[in-house]
């Protein structure tokens, strides 16, 4: 749960940042679902380097803060976030051919189908599954984000963290332990920030990555819906998809205020325009009750949820008999 910032770091923080401390700003329009109340302070950082300039700033002054990258894979609550959330436009990215290989290098904010696109218009091969994921790279190598039998933890050579010391180590892809949607960084919020990253490239031809790449973009046309969404809702269980699993429960069109389960998959929920953070809490909690009496399984959320929610959760907990995160 968040808490409110004690009015004497409140001034502090505002003598740091000056300009830079936007206060009460409204996160639904940085999120990719367009979903979620207002951050009591947001930062926006450009570079790597203010990046860690801020997060060492704010650790010496003990306030916790969230990175925000493409907003996509997080659910903020409809009452907001208490304290900080930086919002990361740190995107510069290079390629270059070292004496081991292709390598990309990029900032952590970044936008992963960006960086995957060029990688594609080059010819080098590795990121074509990652050209219609949302989101920076920051948060797809917090997540390990992945698609169509890739992830970054294939791909990943190491990533520049900073820790709490205020050093920035190099960690190679072993030390962030990474697991099915899950790393290291995931399990420890707020311990460390990624900077930037360097990945392992191929060398291909641009027709071979253009013709791999098309067949995703198609798949995942056909397969996933367009409009306002947060991207996967839950894990695939083992040996299953969640999606499916929702299917076979009857609840795609399934909708609650704003928010819609697609019709299309089952595993994606969709801002119809108006909905609100709680519109999608009620679906989860239908999709997580039916699929657990139904086919005894226990869905696991993928999204992040941001700000207050132990009230909802609560909430649930005596309307549901259970089913809470």
């Amino acid at each position: 749960m968040d808490y409110p910032i004690p009015s004497a770091k409140v001034k502090a923080l505002r003598r740091s940042f000056d300009e830079g401390l936007l206060e009460n700003i409204p996160l639904a329009r940085y999120t990719s679902a367009h979903i979620g109340g207002p951050a009591d302070f947001l930062i926006v950082v450009s570079s790597s380097d203010q990046l860690a300039n801020a997060a060492r700033t704010l650790w010496d002054m003990e306030i916790a803060f969230r990175v925000l990258g493409g907003g996509s894979n997080v659910l903020v609550a409809d009452s907001g976030v208490r304290g900080v959330v930086m919002l990361n436009r740190a995107n510069e990215f290079r390629f270059w051919e070292a004496a081991h290989g292709l390598r990309l290098e990029a900032e952590s904010g970044a936008m992963l189908a960006n960086i995957a696109r060029r990688a594609v218009e080059r010819g080098w091969t590795g990121l074509e599954w990652a050209v219609s994921i949302p989101g920076t790279l920051g948060g797809a190598i917090t997540e390990n984000a992945g698609a169509y039998n890739g992830d970054m933890a294939g791909v990943l050579e190491v990533a520049d963290i900073l820790q709490r010391n205020g050093d920035v180590e190099h960690w190679p892809v072993d030390r962030l332990e990474y697991a099915y949607r899950d790393s290291w960084l995931k399990r420890h919020p707020g311990q460390a920030v990624v900077l930037r990253a360097t990945l392992r490239m191929e060398p291909a031809t641009l027709e071979e990555t253009n013709a791999k790449m098309n067949v995703f973009v198609a798949q995942r046309k056909l397969t996933q819906p367009a409009g306002a969404s947060m991207g996967s809702m839950f894990k695939n269980p083992p040996g299953d998809y969640a999606g499916r699993l929702i299917e076979a429960a009857g609840l795609k069109g399934t909708s609650s205020g704003g928010a819609q389960i697609s019709p299309r998959h089952g595993n994606y929920f969709i801002n119809l325009g108006d909905a609100t953070a709680a519109d999608v809490w009620s679906l989860i909690q239908i999709a997580r009750e039916q699929v657990a009496n139904q086919f005894g399984v226990a869905l696991e959320l993928e999204v992040e949820l941001l700000g207050d929610w132990e009230s909802m959760k609560s909430n649930a907990v005596q309307t549901q008999g259970g089913g809470a995160a």
